[in-house]
């Protein structure tokens, strides 16, 4: 769960998402620019965000929502009532994972077989709990407008296995993650938002058609904090000449020249 507590509220301020987003371009080269997610405990706070947009009427998934941010730049705060349905804001923890949300018996015969896959799916789901927030806003990291409870890169696999590799540069332990599927946002926001780990993705279908996602790009939310150390990570790789675009070997050519650039001679 996202910590609002004072001190967490300075470190976050501390982090400077201009100067993240700067190294993300360098040394990864992406196209799509990083967004910051916030939680809100009240709509007003929500409301008081500087050059906050609303959606005023409109009815949109969450994944619009941060391909507004993602894909054009916008700063976009919502509640409840701003989305389709009950799936995009039981995840962010803005409606209950009630009986009848876990059913979910409207993906039967659609996305599942039967009643009972389709409510296996919903109890795989990683949601932030129904009772805390009230609003959720996302912005582009760079534009500062937001203390980000986690940051959301898109990335192709080539970068995203790069980025991963910063991340384990120090400290390192084996990450690991799941995929129900559809509402894949609730491996990657979701289960960030939820548990405080990195949440590597694979955009799902409506994230796609909805929230602009490019066939080709992964999602990675994580912590401010751990976007900061992904990039130290990177930046060391770099040095080493580990780094994107990975340029690729000749099938057929000896492979000890290269392998001794990337591994050490022996």
């Amino acid at each position: 769960m996202p910590d609002t507590t004072s001190s967490t509220a300075a470190a976050a301020a501390a982090i400077d998402g201009a100067a993240l987003t700067e190294q993300l371009f360098r040394l990864l080269r992406l196209k799509t620019t990083p967004v910051a997610i916030q939680m809100f405990e009240r709509v007003e706070d929500m409301a008081a965000v500087p050059k906050i947009r609303r959606p005023n009427g409109a009815i949109f998934t969450t994944d619009q929502i941060i391909g507004q941010a993602a894909r054009l730049g916008f700063t976009v705060g919502i509640t409840a009532a701003d989305l389709v349905g009950p799936q995009c804001a039981a995840v962010i923890g803005l409606a209950p994972q009630d009986a009848q949300w876990r059913a979910g018996e409207a993906f039967a015969g659609v996305w599942f077989a039967t009643k009972a896959d389709a409510a296996a799916h919903q109890e795989a789901m990683h949601c932030v709990p129904y009772g805390r927030y009230q609003a959720m806003a996302a912005s582009p990291l760079s534009s500062g407008r937001l203390d980000a409870d986690i940051c959301l890169v898109y990335a192709n696999p080539a970068q995203m296995i790069l980025l991963i590799n910063g991340l384990q540069w120090s400290g390192y332990r084996k990450l690991q993650w799941g995929a129900v599927g559809e509402s894949a946002c609730s491996d990657s926001w979701g289960r960030a938002l939820a548990t405080g780990e990195p949440s590597l993705a694979l955009p799902c279908f409506p994230e796609r058609r909805y929230g602009g996602v490019p066939d080709d790009e992964l999602l990675l939310a994580l912590k401010p904090h751990d976007l900061a150390k992904a990039l130290d990570g990177l930046a060391a790789l770099s040095r080493n000449g580990l780094r994107y675009p990975i340029p690729p070997y000749e099938v057929q050519s000896d492979v000890r020249a290269g392998m001794a650039a990337s591994y050490g001679k022996k």
